[in-house]
């Protein structure tokens, strides 16, 4: 079991959810932790990443780094959205094994789920239907991560778990228009037509230096800068967002997602999640007094036919709530104080239609969300704010 001594390496410490993470470590206690950013430790190069876990040996693993986008960037970077996020999953989980790692968290993505899964989705549910085109790649990749994990653990005895969160938004989002989720971006389109409308020039260089939009930044002519803003919806007190506004979809809070992180992490073990009573006695060593010993496999490798099928380790992270776009778009709009108008371009895709998951495993293990949307999304918009000062 891990200890507030025990080092422990985030990966995408930097990210929305790792940055968010780390904190819920630190404010817990554990202080022995471990980050890299890109620049330090390219994840996808197998060579750097055994160097990094030669020499620091971490106790455990949480693995929140990805590449990762919005619709627009699953379509126009499909192979880099499978090839990256496989080579980050195979370099840090192998590493982790040979380094005998004692428990490692693995961040999926709701998207794992097939197109029409039935609402809402429990685990399950998963491989039984044809995913969502628009994001293919990438669930395909989490899928591999999470059958990883599972795999590693029913073969080499592993404590290995895997969390798939729903979208996630808060304190470190990502506001790129080009590749940025649809909370974020939506915010910002509707921030940016706001400034524009008031004549706020100042506060849209600050905006665009602080986050250019291909290329072009505060420095920009104005004729350029609303040109560009343009191609992605932005006009002078109106706002044109991708779809119909129809679609539902559920939020969770980062630190909320960040909070369940650690909880898993700390208190739950692979065998709680697929039945100690089946599982651990083979699995596991034992102690001297016959209880069952989770820091030690008993080394059996391969599966175990009187066990059955073992799949679907994976556990749901979410509030179990939804709402549809249209409806965010209303909140988002409140929080920033718009009053011009939204409209939804039916010509661009929707996506997938309903993404609701069932969040019953998460509670049965003892965790439950406390950041409500309407609460959420003023929050994220008053960091938003604060990150351009």
């Amino acid at each position: 079991m891990l200890n507030k001594e025990s080092k422990i390496y985030v990966a995408g410490h930097r990210g929305l959810v790792g940055s968010a993470i780390w904190n819920n470590l630190l404010q817990r206690g554990y202080t022995n932790l471990v980050g890299r950013s890109h620049k330090e430790l390219d994840l996808t190069d197998q060579l750097a990443v055994r160097r990094f876990f030669d020499e620091e040996c971490p106790d455990a693993v949480v693995l929140a780094a990805a590449f990762v986008g919005g619709i627009m960037a699953n379509s126009l970077y499909r192979a880099d959205f499978i090839m990256q996020n496989m080579k980050i999953q195979c370099n840090v989980i192998s590493e982790a094994y040979a380094h005998q790692v004692k428990k490692l968290l693995f961040l999926g993505s709701t998207c794992i789920y097939p197109k029409n899964a039935p609402q809402p989705m429990k685990e399950d549910c998963l491989l039984t239907s044809p995913l969502e085109y628009t994001n293919e790649e990438y669930a395909i990749a989490k899928i591999a991560g999470l059958k990883m994990c599972e795999s590693y653990n029913l073969q080499y005895g592993t404590n290995y778990i895997a969390v798939m969160p729903t979208n996630l938004y808060g304190p470190n989002d990502n506001f790129h228009l080009e590749n940025s989720h649809v909370m974020p971006a939506m915010m910002r389109k509707v921030y940016l037509a706001k400034l524009i409308h008031d004549g706020e020039w100042g506060k849209i260089a600050i905006d665009l230096d602080k986050r250019p939009v291909e290329g072009f930044n505060g420095s920009s002519c104005h004729d350029d800068i609303l040109k560009v803003l343009a191609k992605y919806g932005i006009y002078d007190n109106k706002v044109v967002l991708w779809g119909t506004g129809t679609p539902l979809r559920e939020f969770l809070w980062s630190e909320d997602m960040a909070d369940a992180s650690v909880h898993v992490l700390l208190n739950v073990n692979f065998a709680d999640i697929i039945g100690i009573e089946k599982y651990s006695s083979v699995h596991y060593g034992t102690k001297a007094d016959g209880s069952v010993d989770r820091n030690h496999s008993a080394g059996r490798g391969g599966a175990i036919p009187k066990l059955g099928e073992i799949r679907n380790c994976h556990i749901n992270v979410g509030t179990g709530k939804e709402l549809t776009i249209r409806q965010l778009a209303e909140l988002v709009v409140k929080a920033v104080g718009f009053t011009g108008t939204v409209e939804f371009d039916a010509t661009k895709p929707d996506g997938t239609r309903r993404k609701l998951i069932d969040v019953e495993k998460l509670h049965s293990l003892g965790w439950t969300h406390k950041v409500e949307i309407e609460d959420g999304v003023a929050k994220l918009f008053d960091w938003y704010t604060e990150s351009l000062k």
